[in-house]
């Protein structure tokens, strides 16, 4: 066996650990019954208008997707990237756009959908830059809400769950970029901060 091999087979069998001490907190069907009933409720508060859905890169992008499949009315996307969290599990309090979007959203209806709300300092502050672009409306979707760890408030139109305060991956949640291709949200044990 190869060098590279030989490190493939270890990056496996670690993964392959690791992911055995994960522990399930919603599972697939969960979710898509609840990405679901955001859609309806999308789709009632819309009433056939078109909406600009505009994703936060990385971990939304799993939730953007089953959504976009689930809504019944024209819908066009866009993706934003920022930069809230170090290389641990900590959010470092600063928040720098690493993305912008490609086009304008001026009178648009615009949804931000993200991943997880926890702090709130990344989505207040994307979504007083967002509305400072003039859209004719503007709210915020987020999978997952965490609000034991809520230190500035926002405002949120449409939550999938709300969940204790444990470190989770899966269904686009990373830690260090794994994880993401989980299709289940799972607590991860311990990690470092």
């Amino acid at each position: 066996m190869s060098s590279v091999q030989q490190a493939c087979a270890g990056v496996v069998v670690a993964k392959k650990r690791q992911r055995e001490k994960l522990k399930v907190l919603l599972r697939r069907a969960q979710i898509r019954k609840r990405v679901r009933a955001i859609a309806r409720q999308i789709e009632r508060d819309c009433k056939g208008e078109s909406v600009h859905l505009i994703c936060i890169l990385k971990g939304a992008c799993i939730f953007l997707a089953d959504l976009l499949r689930e809504l019944r009315i024209p819908v066009s996307v866009d993706f934003i990237a920022v930069s809230s969290y170090g290389k641990g599990s900590l959010p470092s309090g600063e928040v720098r756009i690493t993305k912008d979007l490609d086009r304008s959203i001026e009178g648009l209806h615009v949804i931000i959908i993200e991943d997880i709300l926890d702090t709130g300092l990344t989505l207040n502050y994307l979504y007083r830059l967002l509305q400072a672009r003039r859209p004719c409306s503007l709210k915020i979707a987020v999978l997952l809400d965490k609000p034991d760890r809520r230190v500035t408030e926002v405002v949120v139109d449409y939550i999938g769950f709300k969940i204790p305060d444990e470190f989770v991956v899966g269904y686009g949640l990373d830690y260090a970029e794994l994880y993401r291709n989980l299709p289940d949200v799972c607590v991860l044990p311990t990690v470092d901060t």
